[in-house]
């Protein structure tokens, strides 16, 4: 707990220092200006959800579509090559599915990244308002 204490103490000043005085009026601003940003940020990764599902979807269908054009041709393969040469037919559609992918995790990672502001913001929130109370 002291260690705890100690590391918020340091954390204050830091932002202290950077910052100038930290009142809670400011925390609050900051914590609003936070609460607009998840609100941006979930739209944001709701729109980049919808369109990794509908990528994902235009993908399988492609690649479904391709791997029964390729597998009913007259001539012998393997399985594997049905595979291969659906996936090469539908490689657009699976560079979309892999952008839309990332671009998920991109908005997971700074939906994260708002979290854990908010999460610091309300930890020196506690500590200013334990150290007016002193």
């Amino acid at each position: 707990m002291l260690e705890s204490l100690s590391t918020m103490a340091t954390l204050v000043q830091y932002v202290t220092e950077r910052l100038g005085m930290i009142t809670p009026e400011k925390i609050e601003a900051r914590l609003y200006e936070l609460s607009k940003e998840i609100d941006a940020v979930h739209e944001q990764l709701s729109k980049a959800e919808l369109d990794y599902h509908k990528a994902k979807v235009a993908f399988e269908l492609a690649i479904a579509r391709a791997r029964i054009e390729t597998g009913s041709s007259n001539q012998k393969m393997r399985v594997q090559d049905v595979a291969d040469n659906a996936l090469l037919e539908c490689a657009g559609q699976f560079d979309g599915l892999q952008i839309s992918e990332a671009l998920v995790k991109a908005a997971r990672a700074n939906a994260q990244r708002v979290r854990t502001q908010v999460d610091i913001a309300r930890s020196i929130g506690t500590s200013v308002r334990a150290s007016l109370d002193v």
